[in-house]
């Protein structure tokens, strides 16, 4: 996930994102392909606590140049998006576990990138909440984001088009799923 994350880069071999190589790129420019092209979504939700829901999911655009008005019209959009428009001017303490998920997952998609990287992106809700979440990856996939989630759980994977299982570091299996939802990386 670090490497096709730019957050490393691989020791050998090409990266090539969107037809640039990305794997010898400076760290400035890693930054910038983060912020154009990458949507990060984590476990542990990653919001400030001090901010909004819609100032959470606008913080990236603050990187990419983007003026106040225009930042909390795209972020209110996204937060419409994951059914959480009525909860923009909620802060983080005020909201459930899965509204908090939800908001993640408007502040990855809210610049647009070419792939979204979920890491345990349902490891702190309950199996109801797991669900929908799992559903809004699976109406981003359709809408044509590549989605790479990594989870140890069966269930969560089972959503999947494609599960690569990974053992010590190498790729055990690499199966087609049933569903045909979207990509994901099971760690064992």
């Amino acid at each position: 996930m670090n490497i096709i994350g730019c957050l490393d880069s691989p020791t050998s071999g090409q990266y090539i994102l969107n037809g640039k190589d990305v794997s010898g790129m400076p760290d400035n420019d890693l930054a910038d392909v983060r912020n154009q092209e990458i949507g990060f979504v984590f476990q542990q939700f990653n919001l400030l606590p001090r901010l909004t829901a819609a100032e959470n999911v606008a913080l990236p655009l603050i990187y990419s140049g983007i003026g106040k008005k225009e930042r909390i019209e795209r972020a209110k959009a996204m937060l419409e998006k994951v059914q959480l428009a009525d909860r923009s001017h909620h802060k983080p303490n005020e909201l459930s576990g899965g509204q908090i998920q939800r908001v993640a997952i408007a502040r990855a998609l809210v610049n647009n990138p070419s792939i979204i990287l979920a890491d345990e992106p349902t490891g702190n809700l309950d199996s109801k909440t797991s669900v929908e979440v799992m559903r809004i990856f699976e109406e981003i996939q359709q809408a044509g984001n590549t989605v790479v989630l990594v989870t140890h759980e069966e269930d969560i994977a089972s959503f999947a088009k494609r599960v690569v299982r990974l053992r010590d570091g190498l790729i055990e299996s690499d199966n087609v799923g049933l569903h045909k939802a979207f990509a994901t990386v099971d760690k064992i």
